[in-house]
């Protein structure tokens, strides 16, 4: 059975399954000189609708709401005390306000969630979106506990303030209104119950700024834990073999502790400035009693009136705890968004330039002309590299360890742009082509292969999501995977474990290449892609890879004997340099380096 060569479909992402989710429409703002949450503006507002519904209900049921003390005040004073007005239709009349305060305030709620969780949808694609536009030398200095804690809680933390800020704001505009209707009942006693404001601003302003140093130490604590648990999850062998549960419990420990210290510290500023908030309201009330209480018995304030005041004050009391939650709200959610901010804002340093073109009917002549190369946090890795491979050839390139040969592999698909020199593909510079195109043109087998937790079916259809189990097995057959395969319980449908541990790595390596060849790329890098197979069985894969190998261009990095007898040509690179070039036979004659480099290999392979 023989590997399809027909044209690659365009590929589902997803594998044939269609998300109801249609992605963000909205950037955040570009503008580093705006604050943080008119950056995040342009996401809310692509969800306007739901916002603006759920704003507008929320006020109107805030009016029906205040309504009520006042014509509570109505029916005693008039009703009870005068016997001038009808009590019976008064009361029906509250309960058709309290009705409608009620049923605009479940669709006004049923809003806010929706634009939440939609916000909530869209940064966190937004994130990744990023994740993936960025370069892998942004991956080289980056830890991924860092990056899951600012997708997670610090994006939680911004969405939870952006949709819910405003709806507490106009929650506190009662106070404007219930301030209204305690004018128009009592002017003098509406000043004295509102004398505290200028207090509670105070105490607000000194919350938010002891709050947030507290609220940013306390998100990169959060991510610390995050990220040593994640290393211990995907190094669980490591640490095993090494018998060192003890030592990263310990570590773990260490981290959560900072992490307590700071949500202590949370803890203590909230109980010194939180009750402040919350208890001034009842100052206001008391004070409200002792002179409306005075003015009742001078005669120049009615019973109804109190007990209006009364309410309204209890309705301010709701306003002003969520102005304090609001303040410890808005500081960690600054905190957070500067977090990912600093994500966001990040530039790819390999970007497409303008007017870069599809690379297309590949022949596969790749050039190497006097590249240079430096990783961005050491010592440059090649050095006036230059090497020239023709269209079909089959070269191993061979060196010491750290002379840069899998560097070579990096900046052929440009994971990587080169210090200086250039890199061609039937001499077309690759920054000139389209990183799509480029990446389909040269595929990557890598000596430590990734498989997702899904099935060894997909795993080998990852590139190519449409591929028919016929061309999948084909693949499996020609990395000599298939026998194994059909053995698993159930068979091609079995699931792997995370990165692929349920499997030996010779298997893995064996399923990677399997990927590889499925995608029929024109242009194939072997990573030192055999090296945990068993020699026999590697035999038997490159029987089988040396019958495709003809019909496309092939880079194959070596450290056994076996591989390089894959290659029609050696290229010896030793510290970033080629040294020599030729037949395996030829450079064994001619080049003392080579045979070094071999019996080193051979060595640490016994």
């Amino acid at each position: 059975m023989a590997i399809s060569h027909s044209p690659r479909p365009s590929a589902n992402p997803l594998g044939g399954v269609h998300s109801k989710y249609p992605g963000p429409h909205a950037l955040i703002s570009p503008d580093k000189s705006l604050t943080w949450w008119r950056r995040i503006l342009p996401v809310i507002a692509s969800h306007r609708f739901a916002f603006i519904a759920s704003i507008s209900l929320s006020l109107v049921s805030l009016v029906f709401q205040t309504l009520v003390p006042n014509m509570l005040n109505d029916a005693i004073d008039n009703g009870l005390i005068r016997h001038t007005g009808n009590l019976h239709r008064t009361v029906i009349e509250i309960l058709i306000v309290g009705v409608l305060a009620g049923i605009t305030g479940i669709i006004s709620r049923h809003y806010v969630y929706r634009t939440a969780y939609n916000v909530e949808a869209d940064l966190r694609a937004l994130m990744y979106n990023h994740l993936t536009w960025l370069s892998f030398s942004f991956y080289d200095r980056v830890q991924s506990g860092q990056l899951i804690s600012r997708s997670n809680s610090d994006i939680r933390s911004v969405q939870m303030y952006s949709t819910f800020a405003p709806l507490i704001l106009v929650q506190s505009f009662i106070g404007v209104l219930a301030f209204g209707f305690m004018l128009s009942i009592n002017a003098p006693l509406a000043l004295i119950a509102m004398c505290i404001m200028p207090l509670l601003y105070f105490i607000g302003i000194k919350m938010r700024r002891v709050l947030f140093p507290i609220s940013w130490i306390l998100q990169a604590r959060l991510a610390e834990v995050a990220t040593i648990v994640d290393e211990n999850v995907n190094g669980v062998r490591v640490v095993k073999s090494f018998a060192q549960e003890g030592a990263e419990v310990n570590r773990l420990a260490d981290a959560a502790e900072r992490v307590a210290w700071g949500y202590v510290k949370d803890a203590e500023i909230r109980g010194v400035w939180g009750p402040w908030v919350q208890s001034l309201p009842q100052l206001g009330l008391a004070l409200v009693l002792f002179f409306g209480g005075w003015m009742v018995l001078q005669g120049t304030l009615e019973i109804g009136a109190i007990l209006a005041f009364n309410a309204y004050l209890l309705m301010l009391q709701a306003p002003f705890m969520m102005l304090g939650q609001l303040v410890m709200m808005g500081q960690r959610a600054k905190a957070s968004a500067e977090r990912i901010f600093e994500v966001l804002d990040e530039t790819p340093e390999v970007v497409e330039r303008p007017g870069v073109f599809d690379l297309l009917d590949v022949a596969g002549k790749i050039d190497f002309n006097h590249v240079r190369f430096a990783y961005a946090n050491g010592a440059e890795i090649l050095h006036d590299f230059d090497a020239h491979i023709e269209p079909g050839e089959t070269v191993a390139i061979v060196g010491r360890t750290g002379s840069g040969k899998s560097t070579v592999a990096r900046l052929l698909t440009r994971f990587y742009d080169v210090s200086d020199g250039s890199v061609q593909i039937d001499g077309h510079d690759v920054r000139d082509v389209t990183l799509q195109t480029l990446r389909d043109t040269v595929g990557v087998v890598l000596d430590d292969p990734f498989l997702f937790s899904i099935s060894i079916r997909d795993n080998i259809a990852y590139g190519l999501p449409d591929a028919s189990i016929e061309d999948i097995t084909a693949a499996a057959m020609a990395s000599n995977a298939h026998e194994f395969i059909v053995k698993l319980p159930e068979g091609y449908d079995t699931v792997v474990g995370e990165r692929g541990y349920t499997l030996s790595g010779g298997q893995r390596q064996r399923i990677s290449i399997a990927r590889t060849l499925l995608v029929n790329p024109p242009i194939l890098i072997l990573d030192d892609a055999t090296s945990a197979i068993d020699v026999h069985v590697e035999a038997g894969i490159y029987s089988e890879l040396t019958k495709l190998l003809t019909k496309r261009t092939t880079i194959v990095i070596a450290h056994r004997i076996s591989t390089i007898a894959l290659a029609s040509r050696v290229i010896l690179l030793d510290e970033g340099r080629v040294i020599a070039t030729g037949t395996h036979e030829q450079l064994l004659a001619t080049s003392p380096l080579y045979s070094e480099v071999l019996a080193q290999t051979t060595s640490d392979a016994s």
